[in-house]
C-alpha cells in the first residue's frame, strides 16, 4: 500500500478543516458539503500544477466554499465578534498563505484559525 502523498494529505486536511467550520456554523447540509468536494477537486488540479502551494490549500478551499455559499445562500460565516451594525461575514487571511484564519475586517481581529471556528462560535475567546 502506497503512503498518502503530501498533496493528498493537504487536500484531506483542507476538507476536514472547512467541514469542521461548516459543522460549527450548523450549515453542513449535504448540498453544502458538495461545495467542499467541488472545491477540493478543483484545488487538486491547482496543487498538482504548483506543489509548493499545498500549504495554502486550506485557506483556498475555505474561500471557495465561502464564495459558493454567498452565491447560493448568503454570507458565511457571520462575524460572532461584532454585536452591533449589519451582519457581515468573516474573511480568510492571508488570502494566499499558510496558517489561514477567519478575520473580522471591520473590528480588525483574528476570530479563529480555519477549522477552529467552533471554538469562537461556542463562546471561547480566540485572539
Amino acid at each position: 500500500m502506497d503512503p498518502i502523498s503530501p498533496l493528498e494529505q493537504a487536500l484531506h486536511a483542507a476538507r476536514a478543516l472547512v467541514l469542521a467550520d461548516l459543522v460549527a456554523g450548523r450549515v453542513a447540509e449535504a448540498d453544502v458539503v458538495s461545495l467542499v468536494e467541488e472545491s477540493v477537486v478543483q484545488r487538486r488540479w491547482w496543487v498538482e500544477q504548483w506543489p509548493e502551494g499545498a500549504q495554502y490549500v486550506a485557506g483556498l478551499v475555505a474561500q471557495d466554499v465561502q464564495d459558493a455559499l454567498l452565491e447560493r445562500y448568503g454570507r458565511w460565516p457571520l462575524c460572532p465578534v461584532c454585536g452591533t451594525g449589519d451582519p457581515h461575514a468573516l474573511d480568510v487571511q492571508p488570502e494566499l498563505g499558510p496558517d489561514p484564519h477567519w478575520v473580522c475586517s471591520e473590528a480588525g481581529v483574528k476570530v479563529a484559525a480555519v477549522g477552529s471556528l467552533g471554538e469562537a462560535l461556542g463562546g471561547a475567546a480566540s485572539s
